[in-house]
């Protein structure tokens, strides 16, 4: 049976996340903790109970990466989506969802490189680096993917209007 039809019941957790490129239209990309193979993310969390999405994105922003000094650039108009691969539906989140709605944030880095920092109050990442957004897709787990592919996209045609 397919993850879709046998968790189909659960719901979508609802999450933001932050494209954050530096000066040099990087993007910053964290290793996991709990992860720690090949694959990298960008910020990316929960959205508390009345928290506003931007909100949000800024908390776990700081809370993740210790990253304060950002100029929101846009909020991307659309949600996306992923679904967790079945095995790790019961492992994440207690279990209570099947995967993730987001809204996605693209800001730009404004402070140096020293302010990031990764041993938080509770840390998810153990190691960051800023890459081309062209190699966004290469580096994601396989069921984030499509969410960043279109995120990639979103962030170069932004990046050739600002």
């Amino acid at each position: 049976m397919d993850n879709n039809k046998l968790f189909s019941n659960k719901p979508l957790r609802v999450g933001v996340g932050i494209a954050l490129i530096n000066k040099s239209n990087k993007i910053f990309v964290g290793k996991r903790i709990d992860n720690p193979m090949k694959f990298w993310q960008m910020p990316q969390g929960g959205v508390n109970y009345k928290e506003k999405y931007l909100d949000a994105a800024l908390r776990e922003l700081k809370e993740e990466t210790g990253i304060e000094s950002v100029k929101l650039i846009k909020e991307i108009s659309y949600w996306t989506e992923y679904n967790l691969p079945s095995n790790l539906i019961r492992k994440i989140w207690k279990g209570r969802f099947r995967g993730q709605k987001q809204k996605w944030f693209l800001m730009r880095f404004t402070g140096k490189d020293k302010e990031i920092n990764l041993k938080t109050e509770k840390p998810e990442f153990l190691d960051w680096k800023w890459i081309d957004i062209k190699d966004l897709t290469n580096i994601v787990v396989n069921f984030k993917f499509e969410v960043y592919k279109k995120i990639q996209k979103e962030i170069a045609k932004t990046i050739k209007t600002i």
